[in-house]
């Protein structure tokens, strides 16, 4: 099972803002009189910037892929049975989901700021259930094993 989780679209609502900004310039400079061939590029820069800032807005970039194999984040797949450890630390940009990994330099941070609201949880749960299940663990009921089932 493949689940993704996306950038807030919220960080991206300065390009069609831009967009619009600089179709409001093309209007300017139509209103003042200057040559058509400066009004058609502005509208045209304005009008490409703020379709593509919409479609940005319609689908955010991806910030990670969960994967049953690994996880993927920002192009970098790391393999769960690589991750060793799931947990938040805090960064010059903020706080950040960091995975550690078997080698100290090569930990991956997911910053907070980047995930849609109330995705943090839900992804740090999902992240904990698969690294348990890559590594077998289990979350222990607090009931003692069957006599059946020995102790390792």
């Amino acid at each position: 099972m493949r689940t993704t989780y996306r950038m807030r679209a919220g960080r991206f609502v300065g390009i069609p803002a831009a967009g619009l900004i600089l179709l409001g310039v093309a209007a300017i400079l139509w209103a003042i009189g200057l040559p058509d061939a400066v009004v058609v590029v502005f509208l045209v820069l304005g009008g490409m910037v703020l379709l593509g800032g919409l479609s940005v807005l319609a689908r955010p970039p991806v910030v990670l892929k969960l994967r049953d194999d690994g996880i993927e984040v920002r192009g970098l797949r790391t393999a769960w049975t690589d991750v060793t450890a799931v947990g938040r630390v805090e960064t010059t940009h903020g706080e950040a989901i960091v995975l550690r990994t078997q080698e100290k330099e090569h930990s991956v941070l997911v910053p907070i700021g980047w995930l849609a609201p109330g995705q943090t949880e839900s992804l740090e749960n999902a992240l904990r259930d698969r690294l348990n299940k890559a590594h077998g663990y289990t979350i222990w009921d607090g009931t003692a094993p069957d006599d059946a089932d020995p102790a390792e």
